[in-house]
């Protein structure tokens, strides 16, 4: 039990670090310039005029192209990777304000955030050392894998399932703003409260429909054995496409992935860390 309690204390004590606070910040701005490369990636798709997969992947990898580029690949790598080590901070001994099953939710969620955080810094890493293969690639090669053993069709449909999931609850947490009780609204006057609110529901929902789509042809992919479709974002982007009235829908998916790159500029400020 003391044991418990110490290393409790431990976390608390590394979960309210200044250095980590502020790399975190800087971690949002990255995630937002991210972001931001990502929705420039899907209007290339619109247009067709893409050269790279359009996802989060494709988006440090145009970063990286860039004049002193791999720098700021690397200064993104570690702001994600300080915003990993937040969120697991949060996910073991956070959410003290909520209770109960509220409480385990919330961890269970920061959880989440935590290994999606590591991932992108993980993946900032290996375009750094230019030791990043296609990511969608990667996905589909996962899946073909999965699909030839016992049961591996099974999972492959279960991840798409979760995938849609969190897509849909993307889209009801910006629909119902449920993002600004993570916000220091206090601190905001009211014109960037307003700026604030608009960007997280559009942001918000943008990226959740584009998660959803996503996983909605990863389930497909396990029922018609088709690990092509299993191309993660990258393969939602181009279905989107193809639909009636696609270059459209992708231009407002674009936007919206635009917005919640702003977003995250003000989350820098304003997120309670």
């Amino acid at each position: 039990m003391s044991l418990t309690r110490n290393t409790e204390a431990a976390a608390s004590r590394t979960a309210n670090s200044s250095a980590l606070e502020a790399l975190t910040r800087a971690g949002f701005i990255g995630y937002g310039i991210l972001h931001l490369l990502f929705a420039w990636l899907a209007l290339q798709i619109a247009f067709g005029t893409a050269s790279d997969d359009g996802d989060q992947a494709g988006a440090l990898r145009t970063l990286a192209e860039q004049p002193l580029g791999k720098v700021l690949v690397i200064t993104v790598g570690v702001g994600l990777l300080a915003m990993g080590i937040w969120q697991v901070l949060e996910a073991a001994v956070g959410h003290r304000a909520e209770q109960g099953r509220d409480r385990i939710a919330e961890r269970v969620l920061s959880g989440g955030r935590a290994v999606m955080y590591l991932w992108f810094a993980w993946t900032a890493l290996q375009v750094f050392q230019n030791a990043s293969e296609s990511s969608a690639d990667k996905q589909e090669a996962l899946s073909a894998k999965l699909m030839e053993s016992t049961g591996g069709q099974w999972l492959v449909g279960l991840a798409g399932v979760v995938v849609v999931g969190i897509g849909a609850g993307m889209i009801f947490y910006g629909a119902t703003k449920r993002f600004e009780k993570r916000l220091k609204t206090g601190e905001m006057d009211a014109r960037t409260r307003t700026l604030a609110r608009r960007l997280g529901m559009v942001g918000y929902t943008a990226k959740g429909a584009a998660l959803a789509v996503a996983g909605v042809l990863v389930v497909s992919a396990a029922v018609t054995y088709d690990p092509e479709k299993a191309r993660g974002l990258d393969a939602a982007l181009h279905t989107l496409r193809e639909q009636a009235y696609g270059q459209l829908l992708l231009i407002v998916v674009a936007l919206g992935l635009a917005a919640f790159g702003l977003y995250c500029f003000l989350q820098s400020r304003y997120r309670k860390v």
